[in-house]
């Protein structure tokens, strides 16, 4: 195994945990702006209030796509699994 081949699978491993993490990340930023937005408007500054709906809306969008992420982590690793004997040569 030469040092490309170790570079693209970790450059492959990246972007499959990206990919899986995008969709929660992504949720919990927009509710945190606007959250965010809505206290500076209204000058609440309870801590509180940005937590919970940030906990509440990542549970769901965790839920909603959790077929799809074990779908794109199961791929890679079938992936990985069916090419052990090219990558350790």
């Amino acid at each position: 195994m030469d040092a490309a081949t170790i570079l693209a699978l970790s450059k492959q491993g990246m972007w499959v945990a990206f990919l899986v993490a995008a969709p929660i990340l992504g949720a919990s930023l927009v509710i945190g702006v606007l959250i965010s937005i809505f206290q500076a408007a209204t000058s609440i500054s309870d801590a509180t209030l940005n937590f919970a709906p940030k906990v509440i809306v990542a549970g769901l969008v965790f839920l909603f796509t959790l077929p799809w992420m074990i779908n794109k982590l199961a791929d890679f690793l079938v992936y990985l699994l069916t090419n052990i004997p090219t990558l350790i040569k």
